[in-house]
């Protein structure tokens, strides 16, 4: 249920700069859009009326006698191309056509006087702007009888001029498109420098005891996301101090009845007589020693998950451990455990090497780790701990090895979750070594693998004591 929330979550995650990206291309092209769309309606009523005011002269101006009848010749396709007046000439009663400057054109005398828009295919044209001036109805009193004029123009041309110049008047938002996507990417890039700190520091957060977040640092818009998560970490500072504060408590209260327990176990052992009553009674203590055992471990854990206690006193500055030294304290401290499992631990190294790390922290991990490999280990077989330390500057490197049955696959990654065993693992483990020396580990960068043998059965631990990322951890 868990994974199938993140994939959805991951599904649904998007990029603000992306986002922000396609409304600034949006927003541009709804702009361009309207732009072309005013400039087409004002330039084409201007130049309609300044080519409008020019048709009425050129005709007021035939029509008063002003010029010659004779029309000089004009090509079509002229007329088409550059909007070229085309004047026609008809008799004062509009019967018949005197002159004309285009007379390919063909198009008759309109019979209302003033500006009209005519549909007629003509070369391919089909719409024309006419301007008529009427007749002897103007001039009635003059000696001859006054013509009637018709200057036709293409409004295809009128369009095209008018698109022209709104698409001209949209290239400047296009080219500053990309200048304005090239800004938007600086103005994120610098807003998201501050999210980038804010996740910096929540990656550094000791998860033990996680701080709050500088609100002054972060922009105003995620300021109130900032507080929300702080007041977050505050709930969950609280829920943790409450687990620890149980935790302790409950192991405090639980080891003196269990010691007590242990103690009148260990009195009654030479009253049981032989026999079934002796099993019994060996089964009863086993369980003893287990429960002393998960009290214990209990108690080592709430003290590494308390700030404290596990990080402030637990780890001195200039700290400069031996760990040869260390090593040998832990394999002699279990060496009661290995000869009661017929478990031959030998150890191999060289001496003087030293680690910045303090030796009780070192002793969790190597304790639990060698702890573990005894009681895997079939009896009377073999672990090695070995102390390999090779070219200066190289990680130093702790391998803990057994002949035990190793760990399935598929629960490799869950081997450092507190409580977990593996299944078929035989009795007398807490299931909380592990998660100990992974709380350990963490605090000091060290990094812990666990992987299955190549070279046969069991299980190989391998520590590696710097050269390794703070806080890595590899399963495998």
């Amino acid at each position: 249920m868990a994974r199938d929330v993140g994939m959805s979550a991951t599904r649904k995650a998007h990029s603000l700069r992306r986002q922000l990206w396609w409304w600034l291309v949006a927003l541009h092209l709804a702009a361009m859009a309207l732009t072309a769309l005013f400039s087409y309606q004002a330039y084409g009523r201007i130049i309609g009326i300044f080519m409008d005011e020019q048709m009425r002269l050129v005709a007021d101006s035939y029509a008063g006698g002003s010029r010659s009848r004779k029309l000089q010749p004009l090509a079509g396709q002229k007329a088409l191309a550059t909007g070229a007046f085309v004047v026609q000439i008809w008799s004062a009663d509009g019967s018949m056509l005197l002159a004309s400057s285009w007379p390919a054109l063909g198009l008759p005398l309109q019979e209302e006087a003033g500006f009209s828009t005519v549909e007629w295919r003509t070369d391919g044209d089909a719409r024309w702007r006419v301007y008529t001036v009427p007749g002897d109805d103007a001039q009635q009193q003059s000696a001859e009888p006054r013509p009637r004029v018709q200057v036709v123009q293409s409004a295809s041309f009128r369009q095209q001029r008018a698109t022209h110049r709104a698409l001209l008047e949209s290239l400047p938002i296009v080219l500053l498109l990309p200048v304005s996507l090239l800004v938007l990417w600086l103005i994120v890039a610098a807003g998201s420098r501050s999210l980038r700190v804010v996740a910096r520091e929540v990656a550094a957060q000791d998860e033990r005891n996680p701080a709050g977040l500088p609100v002054a640092r972060v922009p105003e818009e995620i300021g109130p996301l900032v507080v929300a998560f702080n007041s977050l970490l505050a709930r969950l500072r609280g829920a943790l101090a409450t687990q620890r504060r149980f935790v302790q408590d409950a192991a405090h209260e639980l080891r003196t009845p269990i010691t007590a327990i242990g103690l009148q176990v260990e009195n009654l052992r030479g009253l049981i007589p032989p026999g079934e009553a002796a099993q019994r009674f060996e089964q009863l203590e086993a369980g003893v020693t287990r429960a002393a055992h998960l009290t214990e471990q209990l108690l080592r854990l709430s003290r590494e998950d308390t700030p404290s206690l596990g990080n402030a006193a637990a780890m001195p500055e200039g700290a400069d451990t031996d760990l040869a030294a260390v090593l040998r304290e832990s394999v002699g401290q279990l060496m009661p455990l290995a000869d009661r499992r017929r478990i031959d631990v030998g150890f191999e190294g060289p001496a003087g090497v030293r680690v910045p790390v303090p030796a009780a922290e070192l002793r969790s991990i190597f304790d639990n780790l060698i702890d573990n490999a005894i009681r895997y280990a079939p009896e009377g077989s073999v672990v090695d701990v070995r102390l390999l330390h090779g070219v200066p500057g190289q990680p130093v490197v702790v391998e803990v090895l057994d002949g035990g049955p190793g760990i399935p696959g598929e629960l490799v990654g869950r081997v450092f979750d507190r409580f977990f065993r593996v299944p078929g693992a035989p009795a007398g483990g807490s299931g909380l070594g592990l998660a100990i020396a992974q709380s350990v580990g963490l605090r000091h960068g060290l990094h812990i693998e666990l992987r299955n043998r190549e070279d046969g059965p069991g299980l190989a631990a391998q520590v590696r004591l710097g050269g390794a990322p703070v806080g890595g951890w590899a399963l495998g």
